[in-house]
């Protein structure tokens, strides 16, 4: 299904990530202010292996545009390649906002450990306490499944989206969908396996937890979103849309291309009902970065449910990837690890991603799904070298 995924961070490897490994750098210092004016100025030699894979991005692999943020506590830049719309040929801003895809998750995944933290929800329980009657008699094993194997891909559910035709998405992006009819279309198939027994990666699940906070709140996860994350951040760029087909903002178009050989289709506008609590969010690098920074040093969510929340299994990914609730963890090839999420949903492909020391960097393409592998790869490399590079130099 080439709609809303999970896209291929675990996938970057050999000579990729010698290029991270290669490329600490000192940023140029900025204000401490994730709204401020980004550095859209940052010499391309500062940044030689970062510059060269989005230049890759945006030729070999065919995209129009790309966009890298980075940070660290000494400073920040923004680094871009290509253009934001082909017609115009416009270059893609560095203040640029853009739809994240399943990075929506880590936002769905914080409200309910808040509510969690609140004791309005019980981690272990089965779904079926909230949402009753929505899951049940699913493979003789409904009732089993529990809010944390909703957050953590390890309930069995079928995803959602194998079920749709992508075609019917792209030709007809404009359709309403009704979540309650998404999750039934999921229900309607065999589960993957039975509750906690695997790990397999299923949107169907943050359906499910969206359903969750409404029903507990009383109000959208969207509102719910907004009310106990994107206002206290100040996080100006971000939005959770609910029929809403317009990105605001300055944005780069979105594209997708059918095959090798056809042209770009321009797939901007997009009702995000497809995607809903599973990836319907827009936001932007900078915003991003502010977000998980945040989430991983203990702003959002109290320490018994952060330890939750970064409490991983393994995924199977040949890098040692590893989920928690609705964040995921990769090792770096200049060591430590990466906490973040990765996103693709028509016309755009994106991956973010922080460290515990206060590395910061989210990646932008206008190109998804992309014409080959290639693009899964480079976007995976350049969040890692975006890391690498924001890594301090030694004496700071």
């Amino acid at each position: 299904m080439i709609t809303l995924k999970r896209t291929t961070y675990k996938r970057a490897v050999g000579g990729l990530l010698v290029l991270a490994a290669a490329a600490g750098v000192t940023l140029s210092t900025q204000p401490d202010d994730a709204h401020a004016r980004p550095n859209t100025a940052a010499p391309t030699a500062e940044f030689p292996h970062l510059r060269a894979l989005l230049q890759r991005l945006t030729t070999t692999d065919g995209g129009p545009g790309a966009l890298v943020a980075l940070q660290n506590r000494s400073g920040r830049a923004v680094l871009t390649s290509g253009v934001a719309d082909v017609r115009w040929n416009t270059p893609v801003r560095a203040d640029s906002t853009f739809r994240i895809g399943s990075m929506t998750k880590p936002f769905v995944a914080t409200v309910v450990l808040q509510l969690v933290g609140e004791g309005r929800v019980v981690l272990d329980a089965p779904i079926e306490r909230y949402l009753p009657g929505v899951v049940r008699g699913h493979g003789n094993d409904g009732r089993k499944i529990t809010v944390r194997q909703l957050l953590q891909h390890t309930s069995g559910l079928p995803d959602y989206l194998d079920y749709l035709k992508p075609q019917d998405v792209i030709d007809k992006p404009l359709t309403h969908y009704d979540t309650r009819d998404l999750v039934r279309l999921a229900l309607s198939h065999r589960p993957s396996f039975a509750p906690g027994t695997d790990w397999r990666y299923s949107n169907t699940g943050y359906l499910l937890a969206g359903m969750l906070i409404e029903r507990v709140t009383g109000h959208t996860y969207g509102h719910e979103i907004r009310r106990r994350i994107i206002d206290p951040l100040h996080l100006r760029q971000t939005s959770v849309p609910a029929d809403t087909s317009k990105i605001p903002g300055p944005h780069p178009s979105g594209y997708v291309r059918k095959d090798k050989d056809a042209p770009l289709k321009d797939t901007t506008a997009l009702n995000p009902t497809v995607a809903g609590a599973s990836g319907a969010m827009i936001s932007s690098g900078a915003d991003m970065n502010r977000f998980l920074d945040a989430l991983v040093h203990g702003r959002l969510l109290r320490p018994a449910q952060l330890r939750q929340m970064m409490t991983t299994r393994p995924t199977g990914s040949p890098d040692n990837g590893a989920y928690g609730l609705g964040l995921e963890s990769h090792p770096l090839p200049c060591g430590g690890r990466a906490w973040g999420h990765d996103g693709g949903i028509v016309g755009y492909q994106t991956t973010s991603a922080v460290t515990l020391d206060g590395r910061q960097a989210t990646v932008m393409a206008n190109l998804y799904p992309g014409e080959t592998d290639a693009q899964d790869k480079d976007m995976a490399a350049t969040v890692q070298t975006a890391l690498c590079a924001a890594r301090p130099s030694p004496g700071r």
